[in-house]
């Protein structure tokens, strides 16, 4: 009589092995880490400089650093999460969040201050995008895309959540007052929702159950980040990340510049999430209907179209609006291609330390982006000469998007193939 072994998950098997509250865990986890960790700092940042008397300029470092240090950190924790699963990482992620938080808000010094956003930037790392996005995909396999789709629509309201939020209760508390409450709000909230909802059996990597049929034979685990098509990706998703992030923090100054007020620049900009949510909606149709590769170098190219179109396009101030609502409805798209980019070329192997190694300097220029946008404007003559050069960046990173694609790789429809072959 044979011995009866304990089921073990296997990739892409379905709601068996998939631990059932992971979505909506990683759904509200997503909208309070980005909320409390992202956007609260710049709503508080200029009762923070008012405080202390420490320089906008500083402060801003020191936030910019924590993304710079999560870029850093997503490699080796992309390996961890790779072989280990998404519970320990995530959890502790949220744990040094809350120490992280606090030790900003305590922070005596401007010393102190960025030691807090360093710490709280290997937290971003293990709990933002990359490590849900890693886990959806191990678990969910062949629906990853709709789970995907449902995890960035939440992270997106992270802002309508909690800027409002912030700005209440920095009205009633300190900047140091309110950070507290926030990590309270998120000790609540991500640390129990990672230590209890992502405790389903770790799938085995792809390589040790299934290899996708285009992924054959078996790459040595540097061939894939070492090859041509992956750095020229890599570079693709930076130059658009670059541009991306620049515009966002220009739109404003952009319009004022043109004789738009405050108000109306910033709603405008606000609007632009509405096209983010929409574009997130349609990604996966889109991804349906077309190849990696050209799906890819369409999406920036249609950044650098949106871009070129802000740089040209003087008015009036509806149109403006739409222009904004159509960018935001690429900068969604764009989020959801770069979660899918690996799993589309090369398969789910090693999905975690792959995308990290992707995410890392698309990551490092958004945190440049700020302050590389405002110089270049000076460079170049005021924001509409710093929206012609970013849309020719964009331009460049759809040129080299056409390079991505891997021998043997589907042209069309790689996501349904790769499901049915994996099932």
């Amino acid at each position: 009589m044979s011995r009866i072994r304990p089921r073990a998950a296997r990739a892409g098997t379905g709601d068996r092995t998939r631990p059932r509250a992971a979505l909506p865990a990683l759904c509200a986890t997503q909208i309070t880490g980005w909320g409390v960790l992202y956007y609260a700092f710049p709503v508080l940042n200029s009762a923070i400089t008012a405080d202390t008397g420490w320089s906008p300029a500083a402060t801003t470092a020191a936030f910019s650093a924590a993304l710079l240090v999560s870029a850093v950190a997503g490699v080796p924790i992309g390996r961890v999460l790779d072989a280990r699963g998404p519970r320990a990482v995530m959890t502790g992620g949220s744990v040094l969040a809350v120490a992280g938080l606090l030790v900003v808000a305590y922070a005596p010094g401007l010393a102190g201050f960025t030691a807090g956003w360093l710490l709280v930037g290997v937290a971003m790392a293990a709990t933002f995008y990359q490590p849900a996005f890693a886990a959806l995909t191990r678990w969910w396999g062949a629906e990853r895309v709709r789970a995907l789709t449902v995890v960035t629509l939440a992270g997106g309201l992270a802002s309508t959540v909690f800027a409002p939020v912030t700005a209440v209760l920095a009205e009633h508390l300190s900047w140091r007052a309110t950070y507290v409450v926030l990590a309270g709000v998120l000790a609540a909230v991500t640390v129990p929702a990672h230590a209890l909802a992502l405790r389903g059996p770790w799938p085995p990597a792809p390589e040790e159950a299934v290899r996708p049929a285009h992924d054959a034979p078996a790459r040595a685990p540097g061939a894939v980040t070492g090859s041509r098509p992956f750095l020229l990706l890599a570079s693709a998703f930076t130059l658009s990340g670059f541009a991306m992030h620049c515009v966002v923090v220009a739109l404003v100054p952009l319009l004022t510049e043109r004789g738009v007020s405050a108000t109306a620049a910033a709603w405008a900009l606000g609007l632009g999430g509405v096209g983010q949510t929409l574009g997130r909606t349609l990604y996966g149709a889109v991804a349906r209907r077309t190849g990696a590769r050209a799906r890819t170098a369409a999406f920036i190219a249609a950044g650098g179209a949106t871009t070129a179109a802000f740089a040209v396009v003087p008015g009036p101030y509806p149109l403006l609006v739409a222009i904004a609502v159509a960018a935001g409805t690429v900068r969604g798209n764009l989020t959801l291609l770069q979660a899918t980019a690996v799993t589309d070329r090369w398969g789910a192997t090693r999905y975690a330390h792959r995308s990290a190694l992707l995410a890392a300097p698309v990551t490092v220029a958004g945190a440049l982006a700020p302050f590389a946008g405002t110089a270049l404007a000076g460079a170049f003559g005021g924001y509409e000469g710093l929206f012609v050069v970013l849309a020719g960046v964009s331009a460049l990173g759809a040129g080299l998007a056409l390079g991505t694609g891997t021998r043997g790789s589907p042209p069309r429809a790689p996501i349904r193939q790769r499901a049915e072959a994996a099932s």
